[in-house]
């Protein structure tokens, strides 16, 4: 009988005990493991591979595990401090209705949000092709070229195409011009990404202003389409201007209004970007939303982000992967431009569905109804003798009510509606796909209609005739073929069929922390009261928000043993430029804006060297020593030589070689003498919770991700957190935001005050539901779990790094490179032959090439690991048939890896191993099917192709 069958009851008493439900090996799981590695106990363990000298000596100070019923309940009590007012404050954020099907089945679908970015391609081809609607959309409504697969949020998105521009116009002027009616959050961010680079953001006092400077040297522009108080100007002089000055044009653009407007394509953009929020995601108090970038042809292999891309398969089928060339910036590390590491994907995915559910037409029809809907009342309001400060209009108007706008603004909170407050002088109201012809009656009595108005809701609409959109969009077949709900419900069914997801099976990436995203966690994030948010609605409005950002934050601090933590940031990117941030503004507060040397260890993730490279910093490589740890005597030198100019020194612990560096306070202490500042990544913070803590033995600051440690699930690539946390004295160099009236000394990182506000319940739930007890107990799991599977490997594939007695961290490095030489074999063969075992690989040659980084965490079972490594061990005994000569170097299972159905059903088989080999039959129970054979990534970057192909394409 299974060992876990024969635990007495009460260790599964799983009604009040979540960690029991959240941690996979049972107690006698556990001993059995030990008894395997060698160790007595789970604290024996601890004391072997965690340094003494940083050991936690007390209990975190979080509340009592809660069962999940209990949890749910406080929950909801603060979610109910939130108040949902009727929105109209626009600036980028829309009411919008999700779609039942997509909600129930892409959102709220464990298929779907559990799945990693997709760099295995051949098991990741339904979400690649939802990605590459996305950018076909996108590509599509803003007739550019070509576009990304999604970027954090709008304010981000156009911070990066400042830098793009930046780097691709011939100018050699460092100013960046930005139109005064773009959106204040965007402002805000630009800013923040300018000041460290040395590029001057200017904002004309006005729209004839904003022209004169464009006929001065320049970058680099930026204009809202339409503008955010919603005039529609004609930009094409605009686009001369700028090229006349070897500048680039950035126009930030709404989607939806695309469909009614002359498409920035059309008339000379050279880089468009926005928000897919208005199509599908509800507003969430500012994300997670899908934003996107889109650029001409001549700036494609400078794009940031993730391109998805069209290639072949071994067969000659198409198939899609990642595009290699512009898949991740910061693998070009201090080089990199970006540091960009996850997107939006789910989001992504919402948005691309919602345009396959609507498909043209009915975008067209939702387009032109909000603008008749707007021209209704802007006609009403012109009746009542008010003065709209623009005679164009798409879903917005502003008016000027002088000595009145307070008042109005006040009244309409108390009839239900939220107002933007644009100036001391004028109110902004903005329609969506949600708005009525009853909203605009009740809108026109607050502006002093007598009696309810009759509303002409075929009103025409404010768009100048000029600007009226005459091209055709989104004709490709998929967003016409799903019309029924049947069609659309089986549509999302097929992609998520095609791909290997955690709901599946195991994904034992390095580094990534793929752990159980409960369901009692994902519930919370599709609540109206934390769904249907403005992220820039009154504060009091607030308020469930506000609590919940308070308590997750004094747990978080509780947790890493530091001062203060920011959640603005909406990605562990943008947590690690946040740091940074704060490092260099502290040290320009003390007079030292020379210390900008950024030290870093060989064997760090290149998002690293890419945030010390936007934060104006210059990255100095410290080398790392035959067993993978920081070499001390490499790095004394370096402080010492760069001891005047040392900012901070950048470091990932446990390292990324899965090891407890015993010299982690030594190095923290040197840098500390020199004058610098430790930043301790928190990608590795899955092995410290509840055993040390990076504030208590040294580092500064640390960002953390949550959609890695805290249970917030990756979503396909995104969404992401990535909270700052900070030493007392770095406390006020946190990330604020000006526009919802906090300021701070760095400014905005994300275009929200909250960042991806509405899945921060989810990293609550976790922590709620754990307490301190079960939180330490997952850390030991995890710890366990990566030590019993190096173990048991270790006759097979040696571990790479490990520490005095022969242990990992939670993660160990399988060292794969000898294989090459004795079979041919490389690490990319094994990775693809586990495919045919039903296995999502390994991190492949990261941070080791040719290796497999492999990372089970503390959700994953004892039966689930024993399968991983008996595939790796039949995958071993494979190899072994190739180094005899039983098979050729060439023609084997490995090589040929993954194998589709279609392939073992052919009449004719030519192999040198059988079918029943090839399908690795002894995985038939958990067998999945790829969809597409081996990828070529080598035809699909000399072919790029990063839209959906039309039919007849897929036949040449």
């Amino acid at each position: 009988m299974n060992q876990r069958l024969q635990a007495p009851l009460s260790q599964w008493d799983t009604h009040t005990d979540f960690a029991a439900r959240h941690i996979g090996p049972a107690a006698a799981d556990e001993a059995h493991m030990l008894q395997v590695i060698g160790q007595s106990s789970r604290h024996a363990l601890m004391q072997a591979v965690v340094p003494a000298s940083i050991a936690l000596q007390h209990p975190m100070d979080l509340p009592p595990a809660a069962t999940e019923a209990e949890a749910l309940q406080e929950l909801k009590s603060i979610a109910c401090r939130n108040r949902i007012l009727k929105s109209f404050i626009g600036q980028g954020y829309y009411g919008t209705h999700t779609p039942g099907v997509i909600q129930r089945n892409i959102l709220e679908n464990p298929a779907w949000y559990t799945a990693y970015t997709p760099y295995q391609a051949e098991i990741s081809q339904g979400r690649l092709e939802a990605l590459l609607n996305f950018q076909t959309m996108v590509c599509d409504l803003t007739a550019m070229p070509i576009a990304n697969a999604s970027m954090l949020d709008e304010a981000t998105a156009a911070a990066e195409a400042m830098a793009l521009a930046q780097r691709s116009a011939r100018s050699q002027s460092t100013v960046f011009v930005v139109h005064p009616d773009v959106h204040p959050q965007t402002l805000e961010v630009l800013r923040t990404r300018a000041a460290p680079m040395g590029w001057q953001i200017c904002v004309p006092d006005t729209h004839e202003a904003f022209f004169t400077a464009l006929q001065t040297p320049h970058f680099g522009a930026l204009v809202q389409y339409p503008s955010s108080t919603g005039a529609i100007h004609d930009w094409q002089e605009a686009a001369s201007l700028c090229h006349a000055q070897q500048a680039l044009l950035v126009v930030a653009a709404d989607l939806l209004a695309l469909t009614l407007l002359t498409p920035p394509g059309e008339w000379g953009a050279d880089i468009v970007v926005g928000s897919s929020q208005r199509f599908g995601m509800p507003m969430g108090a500012g994300g997670p939303h899908a934003a996107f970038m889109a650029c001409q042809d001549t700036y494609k292999r400078s794009l940031p982000g993730r391109l998805v891309g069209v290639s072949l398969d071994a067969e000659g089928a198409p198939a899609l992967r990642l595009a290699l060339q512009t898949r991740e910036q910061h693998i070009r590390r201090e080089k990199a431009t970006s540091n960009i590491c996850t997107a939006q994907v789910l989001p992504a995915v919402v948005a691309s569905m919602y345009a396959v559910y609507h498909g043209p037409d009915g975008l067209r029809a939702m387009a032109q109804r909000i603008a008749s809907l707007t021209a209704a009342l802007a006609l009403g309001l012109e009746a009542l003798g008010h003065r709209l400060v623009h005679d164009t209009a798409f879903d917005t108007i502003t008016i000027s009510v002088p000595g009145h706008a307070l008042n109005i603004a006040t009244r309409a909170v108390l009839t239900g509606v939220n107002l933007r407050k644009v100036s001391e002088s004028e109110l902004g109201i903005s329609l969506d796909e949600t708005s009525t012809a009853a909203d605009v009656a009740l809108l026109l009595r607050l502006f002093g209609s007598p009696s309810a108005p009759a509303v002409d809701t075929h009103t025409a609409a404010r768009i100048p005739a000029s600007l009226q959109r005459s091209s055709t969009y989104l004709n490709h077949p998929v967003f016409h073929r799903y019309r029924s709900e049947t069609a659309m419900l089986r549509y999302i069914r097929s992609l998520a069929d095609k791909d290997l997801a955690l709901d599946r099976c195991m994904i034992p990436l390095g580094s990534c922390t793929m752990k159980l995203n409960a369901t009692s966690e994902m519930l919370p994030i599709t609540w109206p009261e934390f769904a249907h948010i403005h992220p820039f609605a009154p504060a009091d409005q607030q308020q469930g928000y506000a609590l919940l950002d308070q308590q997750l934050r004094q747990w978080l601090c509780s947790i890493t043993g530091y001062a203060d933590v920011s959640l603005q940031p909406n990605a562990g990117s943008q947590g690690e430029y946040a740091g940074l941030l704060a490092i260099r503004a502290w040290h320009a507060a003390r007079g030292d804006s020379q210390r900008t040397v950024c030290l870093i260890p060989a064997s760090a993730h290149g998002t690293n060297p890419a945030s010390a490279q936007m934060c104006g910093m210059r990255v100095v490589v410290v080398a790392c020593d035959a067993h993978g740890n920081i070499d001390m005597a490499d790095l004394q030198a370096k402080c010492e030589a760069h001891s005047h100019e040392l900012a901070c020194i950048m470091v990932t612990y446990p390292s990324t070689h899965g090891v407890f560096e015993d010299s982690i306070r030594a190095l923290c202490e040197v840098v500390h003498q020199h004058g610098g500042r430790v930043y301790v990544d928190g990608a590795n913070m899955n092995a410290l919770v509840g055993l040390a803590a990076p504030g208590a033995f040294g580092g500064d600051v640390s960002h953390l991700n949550l959609h890695k440690t805290f249970c917030i699930p990756h979503g396909g690539g995104g969404p992401g957190v990535g909270p700052v946390c900070v030493v007392q004295d770095l406390a006020p160099f946190l990330p604020g935001h000006a526009t919802a009236g906090r300021p701070a000394a760095v400014g905005a990182v994300s275009a929200a005050p909250y960042g991806n506000a509405s899945v921060l319940p989810i990293s609550w739930m976790y922590i709620r539901m754990m307490g301190a007890a079960g939180l330490r107990h997952a850390t030991e799991a995890a710890i366990l779990n990566a030590n019993y599977i190096s173990t048991r490997l270790k006759a097979h594939y040696p571990t790479l790094y490990t520490g005095p007695d022969g242990l990992v961290a939670h993660e160990c490095i399988l060292d794969l490179r000898p294989l090459k030489d004795s079979s041919g074999v490389t690490a990319e063969d094994v990775a693809k032959r586990l495919i045919d075992y039903g296995f999502h690989a390994p991190t492949l040659s990261f941070p080791v090439p040719g290796t497999l980084m492999v990372e089970p965490t503390e959700s994953e079972p004892l039966q689930e690991l024993d399968r991983f490594i008996d595939a790796m061990i039949a995958i071993r005994e494979e190899i072994r048939r190739i180094e005899s000569g039983a098979w050729p170097r060439e023609d084997n299972p490995l090589k040929n890896a993954p194998h589709t159905a279609a392939q073992l059903l052919r009449e004719h088989w030519l192999h040198p191993y059988s079918r029943a080999e090839a399908a690795a039959q002894s995985q038939l129970a958990h067998k999945y099917w790829p969809p597409v054979a081996r990828i070529d990534n080598v035809h699909g970057d000399r072919n790029l192709l990063c839209t959906c192909p039309m039919p007849d394409a897929y036949l040449s």
